[in-house]
């Protein structure tokens, strides 16, 4: 059981090199994580807060967040399945998240990659796509802290989403960690 998280402020790259992984290999899919709010729903399993809460009673809620006036599950049973059935890429922006998502299938090897570009190319690409809420996803680009600790940190604005998968293709393959330098 492998998955892949991508971790990273907003605009980094994280659709664009999921969607380079799922072409490399379809045995890497998106992890869509529960959503329960307004916005965008592709990438994401529509929930309502009652499911929502009946998921934290059962303890099967792995994390939450909340941001962009929603909120965000990673939950328990459907990441066990998506790493039974896959190889899972899970997008996250809190560093807390990793350590929640990494020790919640104690059986899983966990890619952790640091995907990562400078504010002002995050901006050009918010604006692109024409969300209206770019303040917002430029604060949130701000309290995204650094991961040091990635296994693969990669900046997207000087690696091609292709190379970037590859990159990270390479290294879940092979399991290089113990030999595979930062790149």
């Amino acid at each position: 059981m492998r998955g892949v998280i991508l971790y990273g402020p907003p605009a980094a790259g994280k659709d664009t090199v999921t969607a380079a992984l799922r072409d490399l290999d379809p045995r890497y899919v998106l992890f869509e994580r529960l959503k329960v709010g307004s916005g965008r729903t592709r990438g994401y399993r529509m929930a309502d807060e009652t499911t929502v809460d009946q998921l934290h009673r059962a303890g099967d809620v792995v994390w939450e967040n909340h941001r962009y006036g929603a909120r965000y599950v990673v939950d328990r049973r459907f990441l066990a399945q998506q790493l039974s059935d896959a190889v899972p890429v899970v997008h996250l922006g809190q560093r807390p998240a990793v350590a929640a998502v990494t020790r919640a299938v104690p059986d899983a090897s966990w890619w952790v990659v640091y995907l990562w570009c400078p504010r002002d190319v995050a901006e050009r690409r918010i604006v692109a796509r024409h969300t209206g809420d770019t303040d917002a996803r430029l604060r949130a680009w701000d309290d995204t802290e650094p991961l040091p600790d990635a296994d693969l940190t990669i900046d997207t604005a000087e690696v091609s989403p292709h190379a970037a998968a590859e990159r990270i293709h390479r290294h879940v393959l092979a399991d290089g960690r113990s030999t595979v330098p930062n790149a």
